[in-house]
């Protein structure tokens, strides 16, 4: 649909919204499906019912800043994360400039709405020591499914988990990110891999020893489990596709709980992976390049991570802290 045709209904509204998030502002899959997931429910918080065909005229029409600041709020009060909700303050001032540019709105509903300051508590990393547990946990259960003689697609996941294990944490990647990846995408004589981040900019992150054996390992056995549908993934899943993000939180929860670690995600990996190689003496140029951060302002969490550590050691082993 042409942006000069006023989209009339709910689904006619969202799929044009969703084509100017990603041609026009150029926004990554993920977070363009966010933002139109963020506006479908401010639609049925303002009446709007879930069916495709359902109107949308009268509900934007009387939108306004009362309406927004409403509809935030009630998350607030469910206990939603206060990121989830600077994310959705951000997504209805998007929408609600876009929208009186195609006079949807008679103005600009969210002009003067204050998004929420987002949450900087420190994020939650695991210790070098327990990212190596989580590490060689996931190897043992790879050695254990050979050993044991288990079918070979069960085999090939094992393998599969401890390669994606690995590189989520030497390369910090993006749990989205790790899903792109295909196997051309490796570069195995120089142990880097071609990664295409927020905004469709692509970088390029080294990895290990250890990632690169689990890798290898990996593309050993990747065609027990590889179908046509998945193309050239690097990582595929039990019914051959494309691996998604919800296998990899899987793998990363098996592996914790076989360690015996905390469980924090996928992010958490790269959490720690960033925490890990600031620790290691790297700068902040150098770490917000390996992340695929636009500001270095994010990467600067990480310092505080590690003073934050720093203070805590020092606390206890200091006899005049």
């Amino acid at each position: 649909m042409n942006e000069t045709v006023r989209p009339r209904t709910r689904g006619e509204l969202l799929d044009a919204w969703r084509r100017h998030l990603t041609l026009q502002r150029g926004l990554s899959e993920h977070t363009a499906r966010a933002y139109v997931g963020d506006v479908g429910d401010l639609l049925s918080f303002l009446g709007v019912g879930d069916d495709g065909t359902e109107p949308v005229g009268p509900a934007l029409a009387s939108l306004d800043l009362a309406d927004l600041r409403d509809w935030l709020a009630r998350m607030s009060t469910s206990g939603r994360a206060r990121a989830t909700i600077a994310r959705r303050a951000a997504a209805a001032k998007a929408f609600s400039t876009w929208a009186h540019r195609l006079a949807l709105l008679p103005a600009d509903a969210a002009a003067r709405l204050r998004s929420p300051r987002a949450d900087n508590r420190l994020p939650a990393v695991l210790t070098e020591d327990q990212a190596a547990a989580l590490l060689t946990a996931a190897a043992h259960r790879a050695r254990e499914a050979a050993a044991s003689g288990e079918a070979a697609a069960a085999r090939a996941v094992a393998l599969r988990d401890v390669a994606l294990l690995e590189v989520l944490y030497a390369t910090g990647v993006r749990v989205a990110e790790l899903c792109g990846l295909d196997v051309d995408d490796i570069d195995r004589s120089r142990r880097t891999l071609r990664v295409l981040g927020k905004g469709d900019k692509e970088r390029t992150v080294p990895y290990g020893l250890p990632a690169s054996r689990a890798l290898e390992d990996w593309l050993a056995v990747r065609a027990n489990l590889v179908s046509d549908a998945a193309g050239r993934a690097l990582f595929v899943g039990v019914r051959g596709r494309r691996l998604n993000p919800r296998a990899v939180r899987g793998a990363v929860h098996r592996a914790a709980a076989l360690a015996g670690v905390a469980d924090l995600g996928p992010h958490g990996l790269r959490h720690s992976a960033a925490t890990h190689v600031l620790s290691g003496g790297a700068d902040l140029r150098s770490v917000q390049e390996l992340l695929g951060h636009s500001s270095l302002a994010t990467t600067q969490r990480y310092t505080h991570v590690s003073a934050e550590r720093l203070r805590a050691v020092y606390a206890q082993a200091f006899p005049r802290a």
